[in-house]
């Protein structure tokens, strides 16, 4: 589809498509949509050719899927074939995007700021960088349930002043649900602070703590290779983490990504903002439900569908096309 006739036919809906970072990955993802659909096999190929190594094998098999390196590549790509999908059915283009941490890139591709091929290929080498960052088992990341954001705030800072390592809040993801990220010591201390405050905490199982001030090195060296990709401003409104906001000039998307790294997931915001500008359905394209669960919970969300299945992908094709009044 060109960039012209997307932007003509997303002018006046009210969907945002919503994609899935890190976590969402799962063993044998999309294995049925690729039966039916020549598609997806076609975007792995795609991305696999300009990545060097098999996508799809490593999303079949699990071997290495939850090495971060790998990850990011492979769900972006599950998100783009499923997002090729929804358009080559007549889904509707939605107003906005936005995608959650490693999901900005996917909306980025969508949105046709940069090449498939060329996305795989940062986000491998931002999975790397973020290994080297922080070596596998000397940082964590926790979720915060129950306390508001200045209480989580307050626990990082009387953790950091106690010597005790580095903790930050790495995603605001929901009212009362923060996730922290730093040096292990620190994380669990403010886990057992949380607890203490009658709120709960549970440890995130990731290779690397994302979104915290340890991941300063990565970004550093992460910028250099931003500057080396081709990127133009997104040809659909892409909300960027960082700062909840829409970039209005490619040096200014270039620098949110590098901050993304190191800066929290404005999660809420951005789904504040989406309200805000009227969006009423929200579809998540990629594996897993986690975003769309979270925005049913939203008071002026109607309605949120996933779309890793082949029922949930006719259910919300249908929905949405009657929704925003396509058909009857």
């Amino acid at each position: 589809m060109s960039s012209k006739r997307l932007e003509q036919i997303a002018q006046a809906t009210k969907t945002a498509f919503v994609f899935p970072g890190q976590g969402s990955q799962k063993v044998g993802m999309l294995a049925d949509l690729a039966q039916q659909f020549a598609g997806i096999n076609a975007t792995f190929a795609e991305a696999s050719e300009a990545i060097g190594f098999d996508l799809w094998q490593i999303a079949q098999s699990g071997e290495g899927l939850n090495q971060t390196e790998f990850t990011q590549p492979v769900l972006l790509t599950a998100s783009i074939a499923l997002w090729r999908v929804w358009l080559e059915l007549g889904g509707v283009a939605p107003k906005y995007l936005a995608g959650h941490s490693l999901g900005e890139y996917s909306a980025l591709v969508a949105a046709e700021a940069m090449s498939l091929g060329d996305a795989v290929k940062l986000v491998h080498l931002r999975g790397k960088l973020m290994q080297e960052a922080v070596p596998e088992g000397q940082g964590a990341m926790a979720a915060i349930l129950g306390l508001d954001d200045a209480k989580v705030l307050a626990l990082c800072a009387e953790v950091n002043a106690q010597g005790q390592g580095s903790v930050d809040a790495a995603n605001y993801n929901a009212q009362g649900q923060v996730v922290v990220a730093g040096d292990k010591a620190a994380v669990e201390a403010v886990m057992l602070a949380a607890k203490e405050q009658s709120g709960k905490a549970i440890a995130l199982p990731v290779s690397v703590p994302s979104h915290c001030s340890l991941m300063k090195p990565a970004a550093e060296k992460f910028a250099q290779a931003l500057e080396q990709t081709n990127i133009e401003l997104p040809h659909l409104a892409v909300i960027q983490n960082v700062n909840a906001a829409i970039a209005t000039d490619v040096a200014q998307l270039r620098q949110a990504l590098t901050a993304q790294l190191y800066q929290s997931v404005q999660w809420t915001k951005t789904m504040q903002y989406l309200q805000d500008q009227g969006v009423q359905y929200v579809v998540e394209c990629g594996p897993g439900n986690v975003l769309a669960n979270m925005a049913k919970r939203l008071p002026n969300i109607e309605k949120a569908f996933p779309l890793d299945s082949s029922s949930r992908l006719e259910d919300a094709l249908n929905a949405i096309l009657v929704a925003e009044g396509k058909i009857a």
